[in-house]
């Protein structure tokens, strides 16, 4: 089952931006990347010390700042903007009319950056159209743009935070077992590894794997809940359930030796039972990279034979491929200058399915092994279906035409810096955003926030079924409506910590989090937790006691869309896609 853990206390007891702030030089950030000694940072107190390097961690600071109040990044991330400049470039929006606030000004930033002519360098405006998914990828009326390159977006978010002026602390790692220093139920400052300490009056942990939130001794939970928990239809196990094509179309045999179990199994296919439908368990949905690729002759770099390479690893693709599968290309989704988003797609494809339970909670060393592990397994997969002679001609000589492109990560190889993390820690706060809010069989109290992404999780486990044949399980897709997102979702219980909020592991199940998990809903989120940390300081009371009346006219005023249609009629978020 799902493992929840308490704290030991309890436990024992729009606006537009200049074209020099596009270009793809990225601005310089108030930016800090080595300790001045052990003691920077506590000469000062800050109002708001967000711990965190993704686009939440950004638009928190923004809003801070723009609200008049001290603020500071610590993050343990070199590049800033996490998967949205990672390589999640071809955006998972939904409906986008319930994007508002600093996360449509993003899209718009990036509507302003492809404008330019300079900006299509490898391939023309035109030759590009206007692809996106299933809406148009540019929307010209709107002025914003859904689709961009890795590279730009990360301008964007350090440009962001220059024009604020926000301090940023890079490569800065919290110290996870003595680096929290609590007041009661206040945190008081936060220490890093190298000793550089932060104090702050509120705290806002915009990390995907909720590490502040965890050290300061909030409850949360890894992995999957059950049916008996919140009473969810796709809660727990799904065996037998078939939402997308990641899955096993035709039969497969998963022994070594075909039909001879005493063989052993190949790699990747797991010995142990799935476990009953609807069981909760300690799975967590398959990691990948998101990689940035390129078939244009100048600017491809051969996918490389990584350290470690193991042919044997990709036996069970051989086998996918010889019942004819060829859905290979699928989530070669296009981004500007002739590259792609390139996600997972089909039985076997990018996602390390099985690899990443132990993530969520492993020390700094371990998950750097899980994260070498899923670089090794997908480098290996790419270089595989370009060069072992094994594979059909037609899938080698395809796979083969792509590369990584060359002027994207250039400082880590082509390769994208960030592991797409799709689910880690999920705190269990004032309110638990399950799938009875998001499918509006009970209404939402206190929106910040909007998601419209259909409930979305990746396989969490490759078994054999009792008829003796290699199939996965854990994927689930269940299209929704727009729903809201309670402020309590983003708030601890107050007994366990006041001033903090978590605007990425926020307080929902398993099935809930497959939809808030979106790019875009954490940046909504992250405004949101900015505008509600001002409001706590200001009115001098735990984020848990925010006059959300004062909250909810702040954040209209500043474009975020609390519900849909919007109340207010005729705003710029009410139009619909088209």
């Amino acid at each position: 089952m799902a493992r929840t853990f308490l704290p030991v206390a309890l436990s024992c007891a729009v606006f537009f931006m200049s074209a020099a702030g596009l270009v793809d030089e990225r601005p310089a950030v108030a930016d800090e990347t080595r300790p001045a000694g052990p003691a920077a940072g506590e000469s000062r107190v800050y109002d708001v010390v967000i711990y965190g390097g993704t686009g939440a961690a950004v638009t928190a600071a923004v809003q801070t700042a723009k609200m008049g109040k001290s603020v500071v990044i610590v993050s343990p991330d070199k590049h800033l903007g996490g998967l949205s400049s990672g390589g999640l470039g071809f955006t998972d929006t939904g409906n986008k009319a319930v994007i508002g606030g600093l996360s449509r000004e993003f899209y718009h930033r990036v509507w302003l950056h492809y404008q330019r002519p300079e900006a299509w360098k490898w391939q023309s405006r035109e030759a590009f159209g206007n692809r996106g998914q299933g809406t148009p990828a540019v929307d010209g009326e709107l002025r914003t743009m859904w689709v961009f390159e890795p590279h730009v977006a990360e301008g964007i978010f350090d440009g962001w935070l220059a024009e604020h002026a926000v301090p940023v602390f890079r490569e800065a790692w919290l110290d996870r077992e003595k680096g929290v220093k609590k007041n009661g139920r206040r945190i008081d400052a936060i220490t890093t590894l190298d000793g550089r300490t932060f104090r702050g009056r509120i705290f806002i942990d915009a990390t995907y794997e909720g590490d502040l939130m965890a050290a300061a001794g909030v409850s949360y939970t890894v992995g999957r809940e059950g049916r008996e928990v919140y009473g969810e239809e796709w809660a727990g196990v799904q065996t037998g359930v078939f939402h997308h094509g990641h899955y096993f179309k035709k039969p497969v045999d998963p022994y070594v030796v075909p039909g001879d179990p005493s063989s052993g199994l190949l790699p990747r296919i797991s010995p142990d039972p799935p476990g009953e439908k609807g069981q909760g368990d300690h799975r967590v949905q398959a990691y990948c990279f998101r990689m940035c690729l390129t078939k244009h002759p100048e600017n491809r770099v051969p996918f490389p034979k990584p350290d470690g390479y193991d042919p044997r690893q990709y036996e069970l693709l051989l086998r996918v491929l010889k019942t004819g599968w060829r859905e290979l290309f699928v989530k070669y989704d296009p981004i500007p200058n002739a590259k792609t988003d390139t996600n997972n797609h089909g039985p076997f494809s990018t996602d390390n399915i099985g690899y990443n339970y132990d993530y969520p909670e492993a020390s700094y060393q371990r998950r750097r092994e899980i994260i070498a592990e899923h670089e090794r397994y997908q480098k290996g997969l790419m270089y595989f279906m370009a060069n072992d002679p094994r594979v059909p001609e037609d899938v080698r000589r395809a796979v083969g035409e792509w590369g990584l492109a060359k002027d994207e990560f250039t400082d880590h190889g082509h390769w994208p810096h960030q592991l797409y993390i799709r689910e880690a820690r999920r705190m269990v706060g004032r309110f638990v955003m399950t799938e009875h809010e998001l499918l509006k069989r009970r209404p939402t109290p206190e929106s910040v926030g909007m998601g419209s992404y259909t409930i979305d999780s990746h396989n969490v486990q490759r078994y054999v079924t009792p008829e003796g044949f290699v199939q996965n399980e854990g994927d689930i897709g269940v299209p929704l409506k727009p729903y809201q997102i309670a402020y309590g979702s983003l708030t601890p219980k107050a007994e366990e910590c006041e001033n903090l909020l978590v605007p990425v592991c926020v307080s929902s199940s398993h099935v809930a989090y497959g939809s808030i998990r979106m790019e875009p809903v954490f940046m909504i989120l992250g405004q949101s937790a900015g505008t509600a940390a001002v409001l706590a300081i200001d009115a001098a009371k735990p984020v848990q006691e925010v006059d959300y009346a004062a909250l909810r006219e702040r954040l209209l005023a500043d474009g975020q869309v609390l519900e849909y249609p919007p109340a207010q009629a005729g705003s710029q978020a009410a139009a619909t896609d088209r």
